[in-house]
């Protein structure tokens, strides 16, 4: 037998021996470890790559045409892009939505506003040169070019010289119900981008042009409003108006038919000193005439007649042809402006409007 203090030593040393083995197994941690299979490559981009963000601009035009259809273009988006906003803020309880589309559903002018600004940009080219010979045609600003080139829009020569920027918003005498919706370049381009098939769908079509007709397709066909290609120019110009250009306020003004027009000119016979022969030949300049109230002198207009289209003042379809004339075009102008001026004058008549029919 051990001694009583020596069986102590023993066990305390036992203990001694055990307690880091306890200790040790109590801190043992296992990890595991999942490995994933490889990834392949992918052989594919992005789901946006190659997306155009901005409407292209053929070599064309050059540095000073490029420079203001950029920032046109740009107007264009800005235009679009409060309308959508406008329709999202209050839906059809906008008194200015409800003038335009009816009671429509919201949705689709809210789309073909936001194909404008979001829309892929890639194929719908601007551009400056003539391919198909129109720009030679008077009074023209520009045009789509169709079946030659569906996705392809020619900017003429007189858009630059006669378009206006947004800022001008509610300026120059400009009133939405009679200012002509290209009398802004933004608007102007809103219109020709709605020709083409990627932004406008073959969808978006001309059921009504002249401001009266617009509202009246609102109440009886709002269906047919909101794929109307100038309903949705009116709507942008007069949102853009009252919520931006001067807030709560705007610039609507008060519409002035211009159907006497056709009155004037059935009554107006031109003196045979100006007018050689009413038939048609291919030298002859076509001269129509409309009344506007847009804040524009008179005499300011006659001295720039050959410089002033229709196309800016009125829709083509709509326009009165009062004569055709041959030998110098401004001399007949003139004459033709005088003699209305004469049968039409009145203290709402600021501006008469004579240019080729198209």
């Amino acid at each position: 037998m051990f001694p009583p203090h020596l069986i102590l030593i023993f066990i305390g040393a036992s203990s001694a021996v055990a307690s880091p083995a306890r200790l040790q197994a109590r801190q043992t941690v296992t990890v595991t470890t999942t490995v994933d299979a490889p990834v392949p490559t992918p052989t594919q981009t992005a789901w946006n790559d190659g997306a155009v963000h901005q409407y292209p601009i053929h070599s064309s035009c050059n540095t000073t045409e490029r420079i203001q259809l950029e920032r046109a273009l740009g107007e264009a988006i800005t235009l679009a892009q409060h309308a959508k906003d406008h329709i999202l803020r209050w839906g059809n309880s906008s008194a200015i939505y409800q003038k335009y589309f009816g009671n429509a559903t919201t949705g689709e002018p809210i789309g073909w506003f936001d194909k404008v600004v979001n829309g892929d940009k890639a194929g719908v080219l601007f551009r400056c040169d003539n391919p198909d010979g129109n720009c030679e045609q008077e009074g023209w600003g520009g045009h789509w070019r169709g079946s030659n080139a569906t996705s392809e829009t020619v900017i003429c020569q007189l858009s630059y010289w006669t378009r206006h920027p947004l800022e001008a918003m509610c300026g120059l005498g400009y009133t939405v119900a009679n200012g002509a919706t290209n009398f802004y370049f933004a608007s102007d381009l809103l219109h020709r981008l709605y020709h083409v098939p990627k932004i406008g769908e073959g969808a978006v079509e001309h059921y009504a042009g002249e401001y009266d007709e617009c509202l009246e397709l609102a109440k009886t066909t709002p269906q047919e409003a909101i794929r109307n290609s100038d309903s949705l120019q009116y709507f942008a110009l007069e949102a853009y108006a009252f919520d931006i250009a001067l807030p709560g306020e705007g610039c609507v003004g008060k519409w002035t038919p211009t159907s006497s027009a056709v009155e004037v000119s059935q009554s107006i016979v031109p003196t045979s000193t100006v007018v050689e022969s009413p038939s048609v030949t291919s030298t002859a300049a076509q001269v129509c005439i409309c009344l506007m109230n847009c804040g524009v002198d008179f005499s300011d207009f006659v001295r720039n007649a050959t410089l002033m289209p229709t196309e800016q003042s009125i829709v083509p379809k709509y326009s009165t042809i009062m004569s055709e004339y041959q030998g110098d075009k401004t001399d007949s102008r003139i004459m033709i402006v005088m003699m209305a001026l004469s049968a039409l004058f009145r203290p709402t008549c600021r501006y008469l409007c004579v240019g080729p029919s198209k």
